[in-house]
């Protein structure tokens, strides 16, 4: 690790027991820890609204039995190719497909194919993680 910083700071303690609760709900050795995290978190999150270069996963369960579905998300897909990194496909049962669909570009890029697939008739569910590219995490 670099070299460390100490910090002093003052909170309520209403805000420190509810600090203390989310601490140990996360399962960290201590405070220092989660607030690295929460610093971490905001700024990924600042860089996706400057839009910047991102990573992104993308996770989607349909029902591949909706008429053109499948061709719509490979065209969706094919449209975005330049940040698809990889798509892996599973089957969960007959009717149910999931995919996890890797990507790299520009946050917006990113969040507008996520839009487009989820407003798919028969995309049951679409969840987008995003994170930095790495600019932010050093």
């Amino acid at each position: 690790m670099p070299h460390v910083e100490r910090l002093s700071f003052s909170i309520e303690k209403p805000l420190l027991e509810r600090l203390e609760k989310l601490v140990a709900e996360g399962n960290y050795a201590n405070r220092s820890e989660f607030i690295r995290d929460m610093v971490r978190d905001r700024l990924v999150e600042q860089e996706w609204e400057r839009n910047e270069e991102a990573l992104g996963s993308l996770t989607i369960v349909y029902d591949h039995h909706v008429r053109l579905l499948t061709e719509k998300l490979v065209s969706l897909q094919h449209d975005c190719h330049g940040s698809i990194l990889v798509t892996t496909h599973v089957h969960l049962d007959h009717h149910r497909c999931v995919e996890v669909i890797l990507v790299r570009g520009a946050a917006k890029e990113i969040r507008r194919l996520a839009d487009l697939i989820r407003q798919q008739k028969g995309v049951l569910h679409a969840a987008l993680s995003m994170s930095s590219a790495g600019h932010c995490l050093a």
